[in-house]
């Protein structure tokens, strides 16, 4: 079991140690030539993920976590190439391709894997702190990749795309590693009948239908809002920081990740959530209405409780999940927030070529008070003593 949870925090580790995150906008729109066409990059990976989540959520629960994880890494390392040798906008695209691919093979099956893991040891309970603390990789791998990204982006935008390539390969390396869990679910035969037992848990669980309503907008508005900024911030601050800025929003989310098991345990999975929401959109709305030589730096903030929310609408959601179709019904909710991403994004962009970046920004952070209504709704449904149906 240890084995396998320190592996995967490796893994997730290598996987988001990308030199060009802080300045991927920046890149595709040199690219392209348009803020909306860079964004339309990103819109794509998106898609292809939604078209791709639940025939991966469907496989993983086929042939394994570990071919799944397998596979997934094989597309990440053929998407960063294709990033890096990309001269025109169609290159660009199709490795924005392989990135949905990668990222559909790994939405529902790494998480299930974490999940069948602890429960074949019995620790099943203590889902949300294994999650908290190997999610916590990521935004440390984030923190040191952008922080070095943006000093090399000054220098070179070629060097930056290739230098991201070899974490992906350590990261396929690891996955070989992975032991696939021995603990019992029923073996998939019939792809339509697993796929129907699937969709049929959505439709009895009401629960279950607010938390996924409330994860796609979390996910599809703020991921899409998230990409942006580096634009915002480089009309204040020169090219070679804005890596610096992403670096301390990454070292914030990686505590927030790291202690979200505490947290929950502390004020509830709602609460956690209610205050994320509140306080990512107070941070971000000011920063933004009066943007400052310090808005960056305060926008940096908000990723103190972005950890502790996303293990908490998890959690949520595992819970609700059945064993026998966790990666498929995981892979489903993953669908909504990469269709609404592919949508938004590029909606996203077009009002920041047709106005700025800071416009499209305010925007999206108002309609990001939207999960409140849902969180409300499964409050409301908790105290009455719903059983999620």
């Amino acid at each position: 079991m240890h084995r396998n949870i320190r592996l995967l925090s490796w893994f997730n580790f290598f996987t988001d140690f990308v030199f060009f995150a802080p300045v991927a906008i920046i890149y595709f729109a040199q690219v392209t030539g348009s803020y909306a066409l860079g964004m339309s990059v990103f819109s794509v990976a998106y898609v292809s993920s939604a078209v791709f989540e639940v025939p991966t959520g469907v496989i993983s629960d086929m042939v394994g976590r570990k071919k799944t994880m397998v596979l997934g890494a094989i597309a990440s390392v053929l998407c960063v190439i294709l990033y890096a040798m990309a001269q025109t906008y169609w290159a660009l695209i199709l490795g924005s391709v392989f990135q949905g691919i990668s990222r559909a093979f790994y939405s529902g099956n790494n998480d299930a894997l974490l999940h069948d893991t602890l429960k074949e040891s019995g620790k099943e309970n203590e889902y949300h702190d294994y999650l908290g603390k190997a999610s916590g990789m990521f935004q440390i791998a984030l923190a040191v990749a952008t922080g070095i990204g943006g000093i090399m982006a000054s220098v070179s935008f070629p060097l930056v795309m290739w230098a991201s390539v070899i974490p992906q390969i350590i990261a396929l390396v690891i996955a070989l590693q992975i032991t696939e869990p021995t603990i019992y679910t029923e073996k998939v035969t019939n792809v339509f009948f697993h796929l129907r037992a699937s969709l049929s848990q959505f439709r009895k669980n009401y629960k279950l239908q607010l938390l996924t309503a409330s994860s796609i907008l979390r996910f599809g508005i703020g991921e899409s809002t998230f990409f942006l900024r580096s634009v915002f911030i480089s009309s204040l601050w020169p090219l070679w920081a804005i890596g610096i800025s992403y670096s301390l929003s990454h070292v914030g989310g990686a505590l927030g990740f790291h202690f979200s098991g505490r947290i929950i345990n502390r004020f509830s999975h709602l609460k956690v959530l209610n205050f994320e929401i509140l306080f990512n959109r107070i941070v971000n709305l000011i920063a933004l209405i009066f943007p400052t030589i310090l808005s960056p730096a305060l926008m940096t903030t908000s990723s103190l409780t972005y950890g502790a929310g996303s293990v908490a609408i998890n959690s949520l959601l595992q819970k609700e999940f059945t064993q026998a179709q966790r990666a498929t019904m995981s892979s489903i909710a993953s669908l909504g927030g990469s269709i609404l991403f592919g949508i938004f994004s590029v909606l996203l962009g077009f009002v920041a070529d047709r106005f700025d970046a800071r416009a499209a920004m305010i925007m999206a952070h108002i309609l990001l008070l939207l999960p409140l209504i849902f969180y409300r709704m499964i409050f409301t449904h908790d105290k009455k003593g719903g059983t999620g149906k």
